[in-house]
């Protein structure tokens, strides 16, 4: 399928993180039918194995490169695997707990993956870009939890925040090299790890009317507004959220 005129990605290589599953592999599979070649990291490489069957078979271009950049050796292999044109900086978690109940280890996890470890995939790729002039978009994988505060998610808020404010900064500085820097900012999206907690009818019920448009998202509609974050079509967009959050947070 040929992409429409401004979201060709014919020629370029695309890193996506966490593409085994979910929003990753949802992103991967969009940007491979755009005519980039993806190069696909996780944890696990059956998972990746998998999506990338999936591309190939449609006809796309994909390898895989299993990897915990939870390990800053690992984020800094990466480079090895470049340049690349673009950037989907999707790994992260979440450890839901009421604010008093935090315990350290679970603030060190989801500060060291969704802060440390997308911060420097983000270095890494962006060296890359500037010393290959090749310039390139980098997409942060935020969410709406990112603009405004959740109950039980005071260290995933504080981290999504914390990547709003270093994605306007690495814009500024990566301008002059023609590069990019975006976030998009998710609702709650239906997945392999969303949808045990959505299947509980008081907790849907809670996020429903939140929402305006009165339905979850689906992969594919974040999938699309990285589409057009890595494309030409965006070639004025930097320093930017696109919040995919069926209006959250325009309440």
């Amino acid at each position: 399928m040929k992409a429409p005129a401004g979201y060709d990605l014919s020629g370029m290589r695309a890193l996506v993180t966490g593409a085994g599953r979910g929003l990753g592999e949802a992103c991967a599979k969009t940007l491979a039918d755009a005519g980039a070649e993806l190069v696909l990291t996780s944890r696990t490489r059956k998972q990746l194995e998998v999506v990338k069957k999936q591309i190939v078979e449609s006809g796309g271009k994909a390898s895989v490169h299993p990897a915990d950049i939870s390990s800053m050796e690992a984020v800094q292999n990466l480079k090895d695997l470049g340049p690349f044109h673009i950037l989907v900086n999707n790994a992260g978690t979440n450890v839901p707990e009421q604010f008093y109940e935090v315990s350290e280890d679970s603030f060190d996890t989801v500060m060291e993956l969704n802060v440390k470890s997308a911060f420097f995939v983000a270095q890494v790729v962006a060296n890359g870009m500037v010393e290959s002039k090749i310039g390139g978009s980098i997409i942060n994988m935020s969410s709406q939890m990112g603009i405004v505060g959740g109950r039980n998610r005071t260290v995933y808020c504080a981290s999504k925040h914390a990547m709003e404010g270093f994605s306007k900064s690495m814009a500024l500085d990566l301008a002059k090299h023609g590069i990019r820097v975006n976030t998009v900012c998710p609702t709650f999206i239906e997945t392999e790890l969303t949808r045990p907690f959505l299947e509980n009818d008081e907790f849907m019920k809670e996020v429903l009317n939140r929402i305006p448009l009165g339905h979850v998202g689906q992969p594919e509609d974040v999938a699309g507004a990285v589409l057009y974050l890595a494309s030409n079509a965006s070639r004025m967009v930097t320093g930017s959220s696109i919040k995919v959050d069926g209006g959250w947070t325009a309440v």
